[in-house]
């Protein structure tokens, strides 16, 4: 009987570890599953923020600064909790921390919506509705003599867009609790995987992760692609007749400024963004999973994972060099880049003076209405095309008899202008598709490293204390690039602008065209910067890491010759 007890007893002991491990494994499934779609929840709401920037500098009538602080402001809410998340949160129940910040990510969400339904109606600039509604040729946006005396009369008129310049603060204050809500999900969250996954499996769970999470920028991407076609009131302002032409005005320069951006640099723009949320985001998912298998499949030593991400830089460094030669040469504007009669370059956009083509019209050279010459030269309104007379609501609206537009080979002629900027060439066009795979290929490059990142930072400290390394690691990232990165970032391109919008109170507001040459200059060179920074400390840590070793080398061969000479020593005094 009491063999028989002994036997149920150990029966009962070996039975209580599976049952342990089925109920430790089904809720570790269950956990990946809610981590991944956390992960998928944060990327895409980032992805939202991200890609409408530009929208944002247009509705608020803000600079590329102050739009850069709004993104910024995400950072700024993850800094201030990350530490005491990362080192309180390991130390507490870890899914139930990540539960209360989704529901935290998702309030701040919630608020920077607000802004959108107690803001009042979006107003386009009076003087364009002026155009397009009246069937006279005596417009405020044609050449007239006594011009000046109608735009006394309309000052109040034609202020611009209804901007309510200080509701953006709702944006960044939502934007920030939205950084504070996301602040415990991928320390603590890839932290608890690590701990509970089985053995060599780490690697691959965060490889997968990181793969799945990818299906919340290509949503995110795909949405914003669909929302920046939308009119800013729709569903709350039925656009009259005299205002649907407006509406197609303004998503036409919205269209062309987006262009425009795009073939210099990728910066806040939703066509790039666009085009990267439908391909380059697969890519970057096949990278991650990819270099997590490769860390399970040659099982990477530390020094072994340096290297790997020291030759993933150099090659990432190497192709990102290529885009310099894809920045188009700026735009032909007249007042800007060439002089008023399109004949000269000028040396500088500031100041430009008015030709004799349309000196005499009185026209406001603060107005942004572009419009594209004949000779492929844009005019900043058709009043400074020198136009006479416009088809009025006929569409497409076209200006004519216009002094400052001469067609090569054909003079005196009545030359006509279309709305909106001209067209790129060709030759831009080839440069923005060979971008697009350059971007491709460094996205691959970049993302085989993601997982090795987070497995170095994981090997380099003791297992207690890899919430706290990468609570410290998100630190280091969100001070110097997510919250620094696009002031500054904002500001140099600011520097590129060459024509400003004013909003309401007669203040400078957001950027209507940029030089583009500086812009892509700009842009492109300090990332490379950074990137050529990495590439020295990466070097300097494999130094410092193979001379640690080498001394640990030679600390271990020295005890084992003590030991030795110890063991002889001591074998002849007992032999003596």
């Amino acid at each position: 009987m009491m063999d028989q007890n002994q036997h149920l007893n150990k029966t009962a002991e070996a039975q209580s570890p599976r049952k342990s491990k089925s109920r430790c494994c089904n809720g570790f499934k269950m956990f990946l599953a809610a981590l991944s779609f956390s992960f998928i929840c944060k990327s895409f709401a980032a992805a939202i923020m991200k890609s409408n920037i530009t929208q944002i500098e247009r509705r608020f009538e803000i600079p590329s600064s102050i739009a850069g602080l709004i993104d910024g402001s995400f950072e700024i809410g993850n800094l201030l909790v990350i530490v005491f998340v990362s080192y309180f949160g390991s130390k507490l129940h870890r899914p139930k921390i990540i539960g209360i910040g989704c529901f935290i990510m998702g309030t701040g969400s919630i608020l920077t919506a607000l802004p959108h339904f107690f803001m009042k109606s979006y107003k386009f600039s009076e003087e364009t509705n002026m155009n397009l509604s009246s069937n006279s040729t005596s417009s405020l946006s044609t050449c007239q003599i006594n011009q000046h005396l109608l735009l006394n009369n309309t000052s109040s008129e034609i202020l611009g867009k209804e901007s309510e310049s200080y509701t953006w603060v709702y944006v960044l204050m939502g934007n920030m609790l939205r950084g504070i809500g996301e602040t415990p999900i991928q320390p603590l969250g890839i932290s608890y995987l690590d701990d509970f996954a089985e053995e060599g499996d780490s690697s691959l769970y965060l490889g997968s992760l990181y793969a799945i999470a990818m299906l919340g920028p290509i949503l995110g991407f795909m949405l914003s692609s669909v929302s920046a076609k939308m009119y800013v009131d729709v569903g709350y302002v039925d656009p009259k007749k005299e205002r649907k032409v407006s509406a197609s005005l303004h998503v036409l320069k919205t269209k062309e400024e987006r262009i425009q951006m795009a073939s210099s640099t990728n910066h806040g723009q939703n066509v790039t963004e666009n085009t990267t949320g439908s391909i380059t985001i697969p890519t970057v998912a096949t990278g991650m999973f990819i270099g997590g298998y490769t860390i399970k499949k040659f099982k990477l030593t530390l020094l072994g994972n340096a290297k790997y991400l020291l030759v993933i830089n150099i090659l990432s460094f190497i192709l990102y060099l290529l885009n310099f030669a894809l920045i188009c040469e700026n735009r032909l504007v007249a007042g800007l880049t060439v002089t008023y009669d399109g004949n000269n370059p000028v040396t500088s956009h500031t100041n430009v003076p008015l030709s004799y083509c349309n000196s005499h019209c009185n026209c406001d050279e603060s107005q942004w209405e572009p419009v594209c010459g004949n000779n492929g030269i844009t005019y900043m309104s058709p009043c400074l095309a020198g136009c006479k007379s416009s088809s009025g609501n006929k569409k497409p609206l076209v200006f004519y008899n216009c002094s400052c537009v001469e067609e090569p080979g054909f003079q005196n002629i009545n030359n006509s202008v279309n709305l909106g900027t001209c067209p790129r060439d060709d030759q831009c066009t080839k440069k923005f598709y060979i971008y697009i795979l350059v971007q491709i290929l460094n996205s691959f490059i970049s993302s085989l490293g993601t997982t090795s990142t987070v497995m170095f930072v994981f090997k380099n400290v003791q297992p207690e204390l890899k919430s706290l390394a990468l609570g410290f690691q998100s630190l280091t990232v969100r001070a110097l690039g997510g919250i620094l990165a696009p002031i500054y970032f904002g500001a140099l391109i600011d520097k590129a602008c060459m024509k400003w919008s004013i909003n309401n109170s007669g203040k400078q507001g957001s950027c209507r065209i940029y030089n583009s040459k500086l812009y892509g200059n700009t842009y492109l060179g300090l990332i490379e910067s950074f990137k050529f920074l990495t590439l020295i400390l990466y070097i300097v840590f494999i130094y410092a890491m193979k001379k640690k070793y080498q001394e640990k080398d030679t600390k271990a061969s020295e005890n084992e010759r003590k030991a030795a000479n110890e063991a002889k020593l001591e074998f002849l005094n007992n032999d003596g």
